[in-house]
């Protein structure tokens, strides 16, 4: 290691914000803390505050007023003209117990206390307009636009006094913060830093390109993966930390890497996002960053489409390059990208000499799906027996088949049937259906808006769990809200397989045998979905059964063959042969 002390690019607009108060201020904080109102924060939130309390997101120093957050949206900059493309704001919902000039104790979700804030501003803010604004659409295909429309209609704003960062059990000695990091380089002696923003396992391109970037520079690698929020399904950061490391100790010069997790919470914001990566990474000490092709993208539309170009943040990144003080090295600069493929798909250089085309899609099916070893040209034996070990073959991943529809429209039959079709595939299944999971699980909860929320949420937590642990989920509740199933669907992850038993409402109430949408009609039941409370249909469901012209019996094996098409049940040509002759 070099003993020379390298002098890196100073924090963006000069100085990392430090917003954690000294033990005595702490002390008294928290004896008055027991005295304030107090917000559980988002997970979201409790990431956003510990780079804001660190100095990950200087200049800010706090949550975003609305003067700044109005900019942000309409130009890309703070108040004051500095260059910030992403709002960091903290929508609570307000009560009485809130008002400006008051104090207010923020909790994580085990009720921690992380701050106390002095409110200053409290505003309203609409979804649609954040959505077309800082991210381009308002599809709710992107995965932020979908979480900001359950997201409390008020921000809040005002002085952080910080008490302590995150808590934070895992990998404790690959996170430190960006002062720590910087301390860090300055003592490996090499003003030039490239960071490497990343989300998913790293292959041999990615160890080439890396390589590549930090020669490139003649300088070092800030291997910076985020372990804060991702993109729903993405692997598991757990997981990914242990290639990081396998990678980092085996396989590059150890005094030209340094590998730190990054606590931060995407918003797949594409453009934007790269430029507020470089900001991040600037503040950590870097003063170049690998910018990949669809560099934080959200992936497809509803259309199908890409929401971003694929060369739109490279773009932007490049054209910003000389304001934020980070030079830009983008991917397509080390390996062949075809103008065709998406962000995962790339070449990868095996040996030196070999060049083979694979998407990450295409590897995860041919091989961890399907319980094979990924090859050694595509990826390293380490990172391949821990991506083996976390990921068994789909027929063994768990998944949740979320049904919903009208009271009455079904449901319920074709649950039955599918139960029985699975176990006889020798999958282990557990039903959840509304009306049983309300005597139970949900036991004490009424029918208002709040109550059913609460009921749907529960029953995605309890299917999450079960699918997380390999096993199968069949999840038949009406589940009116679009935005309820979607938090359900983000808690699941991959495997949630949404479908829509889509039966008129009128055929629903020819088959009421308890009489409960007469007795809505009559205005005897209130807030009945259907008839005075909405049933919003599925927009994009995986898939969608007919229950007039088809019966149980077909619908519960329509979705067996989905389920055995995509992997998650593993059935002989023999059995479908059977299943296809007693269907015809």
């Amino acid at each position: 290691m070099s003993a020379t002390i390298a002098t890196l690019i100073e924090p963006y607009c000069g100085e990392l914000s430090d917003l954690v108060v000294d033990e005595p201020t702490a002390s008294e904080l928290k004896d008055l803390s027991a005295s304030l109102p107090s917000r559980q924060l988002s997970d979201r939130a409790v990431c956003d505050l510990e780079l804001l309390a660190n100095g990950g997101f200087s200049p800010l120093i706090g949550f975003m007023g609305e003067e700044d957050f109005q900019s942000v949206l309409d130009e890309m900059r703070l108040k004051d003209g500095t260059l910030f493309p992403i709002p960091v704001t903290l929508p609570v919902e307000v009560g009485d117990d809130l008002d400006i000039g008051r104090q207010l104790a923020l909790r994580d979700s085990k009720n921690n206390l992380l701050a106390v804030m002095d409110i200053e501003e409290i505003y309203r803010w609409n979804c649609e307009e954040t959505a077309a604004k800082a991210f381009g659409t308002t599809d709710a295909a992107h995965p932020i636009v979908a979480e900001m429309r359950r997201w409390p209609k008020m921000n809040i704003a005002g002085r952080l006094q910080v008490l302590q960062l995150p808590i934070h059990h895992d990998f404790a000695e690959l996170r430190p913060t960006p002062s720590q990091v910087r301390d860090r380089l300055e003592r490996d002696g090499h003003e030039n830093v490239v960071a490497f923003q990343t989300r998913n396992p790293m292959h041999r391109v990615h160890e080439e390109l890396t390589k590549r970037a930090t020669d490139e520079i003649d300088g070092v690698l800030l291997l910076h993966p985020v372990v804060g929020m991702t993109k729903p399904g993405d692997v598991d950061y757990f997981t990914r930390v242990r290639t990081y490391k396998a990678l980092a100790d085996n396989h590059y010069d150890p005094d030209r890497i340094v590998l730190s997790l990054l606590p931060l919470a995407m918003r797949m914001g594409g453009p934007r996002e790269a430029l507020w990566h470089m900001i991040i990474r600037r503040n950590y000490g870097a003063n170049h960053l690998i910018v990949g092709r669809d560099h934080a993208g959200p992936g497809n539309g509803s259309d199908g489409e890409p929401i971003y170009g694929p060369y739109d943040a490279m773009e932007a990144a490049e054209k910003y390059s000389d304001e934020l003080g980070v030079g830009v090295v983008p991917f397509k600069l080390f390996v062949h990208l075809p103008e065709e493929d998406r962000y995962e798909d790339v070449s990868v250089v095996a040996e030196g000499t070999k060049t083979e085309s694979i998407s990450g899609t295409q590897v995860r099916d041919d091989y961890l799906n399907r319980g094979r070893t990924l090859p050694g040209w595509f990826t390293r034996p380490e990172v391949a027996d821990i991506l083996a070990d976390a990921y068994p073959p789909r027929h063994q991943q768990g998944v949740c088949i979320w049904m919903t529809g009208l009271s009455g429209s079904g449901k319920s039959t074709v649950a039955d049937v599918l139960l029985d079709l699975l176990q006889e595939l020798g999958r282990r299944v557990t039903v959840l259906d509304g009306d049983v999971v309300r005597t139970n699980l949900s036991k004490g909860l009424g029918f208002s808006k709040e109550d059913r929320d609460t009921n749907i949420l529960r029953i995605g937590y309890v299917a999450s769990e079960i699918v997380k642990h390999g096993g199968v989920a069949i999840c038949a509740a009406i589940s009116p809200y679009i935005a309820v199933r979607d938090q359900v669907r983000e808690m699941v992850g991959e495997g949630f397989v949404e479908v829509f038993v889509d039966t008129p409402l009128s055929e629903c109430e020819k088959r009421d045998v308890k009489g409960m949408y007469a007795k809505a009609r009559r205005g005897e039941i209130k807030g009945f979905t259907g008839i005075d409370d909405p049933y919003e249909a599925p927009e994009n469901p995986e898939m969608v059964l007919d229950t007039i012209d088809c019966s149980g019996e077909t619908n519960g094996r329509r979705i067996l063959d989905w389920l055995v098409e995509h992997g998650y049940v593993r059935a002989s040509e023999q059995y479908l042969d059977v299943r296809r002759s007693v269907d015809s």
